[in-house]
């Protein structure tokens, strides 16, 4: 069960390893781009070039979708990437649904793991397999795996490691299963615990008066995606990558500084922010010196 691109390398090494997928659950079509065509989800895409059944329910409560979903006759579920299951579903099959989460648990529960860690400034993220339960993502841990995040990863960059990582956990959980090799571990709440809630556009603003250093973690944390967004003289830009210049220096909170040619700083509390590439509300985006060359702030 997935839909995005970080679900295909999972369902791929399953397959190679030649284990008997009877079906792959994903999400319905959507219309994209300009001329809303249909769209399949990537993992709809790698499953039909394959020749796997799949179902695209839009209700996972449906009752025919479970009576088919029965009839497969599953002794294993796998998630990567979907949405949260009813009871109904994820209790099915004899050994249970097992996840794959993007976070070393109970770390970073939720909808945006990876984005939080690099966000937070944390040096180090991982990944976890557990069964699953009625608390999201609070199921008991099978396997974990550790990666580290470097000071200038992008969310984007450790996105690509997770995914091919996680393929690797995937198939060394089902073997551990297999084998009935494995030792369950209750997940650890007697610590202060971190989340991962959804983004939107009101935690992923850029609010001077926090630390260029925590602006600089948000920047390099929502790229590629949803991209960090500052307002800047009452206009509106995304801000797609920045250094530090002085993480220190105190000033006039938002002082902008620039030589309207090939930097833009703003003077954050404390330090500040070199804004390196920006896209103005309705424009392209556009490294700084070439944001210059036809606008000016």
């Amino acid at each position: 069960m997935g839909t995005p691109d970080f679900a295909v390398p999972s369902l791929e090494i399953l397959v190679e390893n030649n284990y008997d997928i009877v079906a792959v659950i994903t999400a319905p079509d959507k219309p994209k781009g300009r001329g809303q065509k249909l769209s399949q989800s990537p993992v709809k895409e790698y499953a039909l070039s394959v020749g796997l059944p799949v179902l695209q329910p839009t209700n996972l409560k449906d009752p025919e979708f479970q009576k088919e979903l029965k009839s497969l006759n599953a002794n294993l579920q796998i998630v990567v990437a979907f949405r949260m299951l009813p009871e109904a579903v994820w209790s099915m099959p004899e050994i249970g649904t097992f996840n794959l989460h993007a976070s070393l648990l109970p770390q970073y529960r939720g909808a945006a793991p990876i984005h939080w860690a690099v966000m937070n400034g944390e040096t180090e993220t991982g990944l976890t397999t557990f069964f699953l339960k009625h608390e999201i993502d609070t199921g008991s841990v099978i396997l974990q795996e550790k990666e580290a995040i470097s000071p200038n990863d992008t969310t984007g960059e450790v996105y690509s490691r997770l995914m091919k990582k996680g393929a690797g956990l995937v198939l060394k959980t089902v073997k551990a299963i297999e084998n009935e090799d494995y030792d369950l571990t209750a997940q650890d709440e007697n610590q202060e615990l971190k989340h991962a809630p959804k983004l939107f556009k009101e935690n992923t603003e850029l609010d001077w008066n926090e630390p260029a250093e925590k602006l600089y973690n948000y920047v390099r944390g929502l790229n590629p995606f949803p991209t960090a967004w500052a307002i800047i003289n009452d206009k509106k830009y995304k801000i797609h990558q920045s250094s530090i210049i002085d993480a220190n220096k105190s000033g006039e909170i938002g002082k902008i500084n620039t030589d309207h040619k090939s930097y833009l700083h703003i003077q954050c509390k404390p330090g500040i922010l070199a804004l390196k590439v920006i896209q103005p509300e309705g424009k392209k985006r556009m490294g700084i010196a070439d944001f210059f060359r036809g606008n000016d702030i």
